[in-house]
């Protein structure tokens, strides 16, 4: 498979003729001076068989080559080198010999940018707005097709093909996103992924170090990384360790023969995560779970090869430096070899002691996501990912709260008894809500286009504890069933030249997309300077009559949220709550500044959450 990398410049410099020039690629491209991770294993790969078998050395300040791991595809070699703390920045140049020919290969090693702001860590204060770049918005036509990749579809009419949206779309709505009340932009992968199809969603990555040119480049996405950070809002990468696409070079030629989890016959993962945490489960299912491909063409990568290990660890690590990043969400978690896991989330806590990991943990109960977090079970495996995608507090959560008549075990009981079970994890504050994302039904239609509900479903997102994270499109009531995927990933509505309408803009938008918009950009706004959702603490009450409340709290600040998920307006005697609303008097509603007594009783409308700061 010809594979030509982007990112360094080879010199090809032979002494003799009767030994062939070759391109020579090096993952990772470039390191830095003064990382904590200083010993970096580099796979380089030659097109020639023979090319393993070569002596390699460096004459660099700083810069020494500690091992020569020869693989068995003889076209690879594993360089453990070591980069001193007074390693000197520049180019370096390896020399690949063969008996008294040589070949030299430049890579590069940079000095850190301690001007730049990154790995700030994604918090409870933190709002995230998850974007597909190809259905989000196309800032650059001429990148929409390129020459030579696999997939030359271009059809905003398929939900299948891709559309031409791309990392200047976004950086050209950064404003819209502020604006709104989005501190946090997380997408999905902008990394390379040349397959023959359905390459719009990022997850089959065929090259850990190029951005995919259909997206922009490097220098586009270090451009957005810096636009965000200018505007004091963080950025997410979507990580991707269990597999990778099936073109992927070192898939197409593997460098040794354990580099994939491969069996007698196709063998698809379970997708049962009960036999990691079964104390009665078989080998054979816990085998099955982790090493079965996650579909044909993402064949399943081997975490417990260490060189599959270095390669995935360093990839992470390389791009919270190169790009700046600030916190890491780590996809289809579950299926990963877990110790590799607790290995890697280490290498990026040791280098950035900030930085925020969440994984997603599309599990059944709370329990089961609990083991994927830091927990508080006393259990042979201890993880240490600090938050998950909270699929709980969602499937079995808010979408029953509204959708669910009131019952004992019904409705929105069982958003409080989902929340009653964080005492299982170490710290609950680190998960992420959320009403939907790229792979389920949009919000709007889970409530079936009741736009009540969905406001119910904002106000509810915002206020409870832990980082709320709203879908692209989700504020205007975008909407679309997951039956196939491709209905929930459909363009944002004026995004393209030519679009019949703006979206991103009041007057392109309807009254009830309106409606929403303002509900979430109030809410979204009161948030970022109220202490009391952001960081203080969740106090709730056994739900009445189809009616939830609960509290956000600290010293400084108390809101109480009445949430009535009944048709008809209910009345609530407020002294049951005399426990937190102590002295307070009056509640002012954030959405509309309307002032409420509660000293008595408080009347909620129909299918309505009331969020009052209390004063």
């Amino acid at each position: 498979m010809k594979f030509i990398h982007q990112f360094f410049t080879l010199a090809l410099c032979l002494a003799s003729p009767s030994i062939r020039a070759q391109a020579v690629e090096i993952y990772p491209p470039n390191w830095w001076i003064g990382m904590k991770h200083n010993t970096v294993q580099l796979l380089v790969k030659a097109s020639d068989a023979g090319f393993g078998k070569r002596d390699v050395s460096v004459k660099h300040a700083g810069i020494t080559v500690a091992k020569v791991n020869r693989l068995e595809n003889g076209k690879y070699l594993a360089l453990d080198i070591i980069v001193q703390p007074d390693a000197t920045p520049g180019t370096v140049v390896f020399d690949f010999k063969a008996g008294k020919k040589s070949q030299k290969v430049n890579w590069e090693l940079k000095p850190r940018d301690k001007n730049r702001a990154y790995a700030q860590g994604v918090t409870s204060a933190d709002f995230i707005y998850l974007a597909m770049p190809d259905r989000f918005s196309n800032g650059d036509a001429s990148n929409d097709k390129i020459k030579d990749m696999r997939d030359q579809s271009l059809n905003r009419d398929s939900i299948f093909y891709r559309h031409g949206g791309d990392l200047q779309g976004i950086i050209n709505h950064l404003d819209y996103l502020q604006d709104l009340g989005i501190t946090t932009l997380w997408m999905t992968p902008v990394f390379e992924n040349d397959m023959p199809d359905r390459t719009e969603h990022g997850y089959a990555i065929t090259n850990h170090y190029k951005i995919d040119a259909r997206q922009g480049d490097a220098a586009l996405y270090k451009k957005l990384s810096n636009e965000l950070h200018k505007r004091n809002m963080k950025l997410i990468q979507d990580a991707v360790y269990n597999h990778v696409g099936l073109y992927h070079f070192f898939v197409q030629d593997k460098p040794t023969h354990d580099w994939l989890h491969e069996w007698p016959a196709y063998t698809n993962t379970t997708y049962k995560d009960q036999p990691l945490m079964d104390i009665h489960a078989s080998a054979a299912d816990q085998k099955r779970m982790s090493d079965g491909w996650f579909t044909k063409f993402m064949p399943d990568l081997n975490q417990q090869n260490p060189y599959v290990a270095n390669f995935l660890i360093q990839h992470a690590l390389w791009s919270v430096e190169e790009f700046g990043v600030d916190g890491w969400r780590i996809d289809t978690y579950i299926y990963n070899d877990l110790d590799f896991m607790n290995r890697c989330n280490q290498a990026l806590y040791d280098e950035y002691p900030n930085i925020t990991l969440f994984g997603e943990t599309w599990v059944h109960g709370v329990s089961s996501q609990a083991f994927f977090t830091r927990n508080n079970f006393t259990i042979p495996f201890k993880s240490n990912l600090l938050g998950a995608t909270d699929f709980q507090t969602n499937l079995y959560g808010i979408v029953p709260a509204l959708n669910e008549p009131f019952g004992w075990t019904n409705g929105v009981n069982k958003l409080y008894q989902t929340l009653a079970g964080d005492f299982m994890y170490e710290d609950p504050m680190r998960n992420v809500n959320f009403l939907d994302n790229h792979d389920m039904t949009r919000f709007y239609s889970t409530v079936n286009e009741d736009l009540a509900k969905h406001k119910m479903g904002i106000a509810w997102l915002l206020t409870t504890r832990g980082i709320p994270q709203l879908y692209y499109g989700t504020e205007i009531i975008m909407k679309g069933v997951s039956n196939p995927d491709g209905w929930v990933r459909l363009d944002f509505p004026g995004g393209w030249p030519g679009d019949k309408a703006n979206k991103f803009t009041k007057e392109g938008r309807t009254e009830k997309e309106n409606e929403a918009f303002e509900w979430t950009k109030k809410l979204a706004n009161f948030r970022k300077s109220s202490s009391a959702i952001k960081t203080g603490k969740l106090m709730q009450y056994v739900p009445e009559d189809g009616v939830y409340v609960y509290f956000r709290y600290d010293d400084k600040q108390t809101v109480m949220c009445v949430m009535n998920t009944q048709d008809k307006p209910m009345t609530i005697d407020t002294k049951r709550f005399a426990e937190r609303i102590k002295t307070f008097s009056k509640g002012k509603e954030v959405s509309t500044g309307a002032a409420y007594d509660i000293k008595q009783s408080l009347t909620i409308p129909a299918k309505y959450v009331f969020v009052l700061d209390l004063q």
